[in-house]
């Protein structure tokens, strides 16, 4: 092998491998980084690591609201229709916060699948849902139209073998 080549080859092996390890830490660094958006279901289901950094949204659960005396710490439930999940905050909530509409609340799952809030937004008109928490309550009632579904055919068929024998 000439001596060009070689000094070639040893040259185009370094730029794979530095442009490799720069492609690799640049990935690590953007995985670290990644709020994932999660339903209160999913969080229910245990698919959220204890102390991952989230964002969950539902609907905030009417009288689920409670407000502490001394200070700014509130708890409160958001659903997505199928299951409910206690939400803690300590801070000011935003004026459009009241029970029966859409949040999105950023923070952490803590042992208690409660989670632990550090920044709470609500939608800000009538009309607006954000996106990741139409499509939560849009599978939770599909889910629960099917399962009444599957359990009303089950009830037929029973019937129907009870009528028989």
């Amino acid at each position: 092998m000439h001596p060009k080549r070689k000094n070639r080859l040893i040259l185009i092996l370094f730029m794979v491998i530095g442009l490799g390890s720069a492609v690799g830490l640049m990935m690590y660094s953007l995985s670290q980084n990644i709020d994932l958006f999660m339903t209160p279901s999913q969080i229910a289901n245990g698919e959220v690591r204890e102390g991952q950094t989230i964002r969950a949204g539902g609907l905030v659960v009417a009288g689920s609201v409670i407000r502490s005396d001394d200070g700014l710490n509130v708890s409160f439930a958001i659903t997505d229709g199928a299951v409910n999940v206690t939400v803690e905050y300590e801070g000011i909530l935003p004026d459009l916060f009241r029970e029966g509409q859409g949040i999105v609340a950023m923070g952490k799952v803590d042992s208690r699948k409660v989670m632990i809030a550090s920044e709470v937004l609500a939608k800000h008109d009538e009309e607006y849902m954000p996106p990741e928490v139409q499509h939560a309550l849009d599978s939770a009632h599909k889910d629960g139209v099917e399962k009444m579904q599957q359990n009303a055919g089950e009830k037929a068929q029973q019937s129907t073998y009870e009528k028989q024998y």
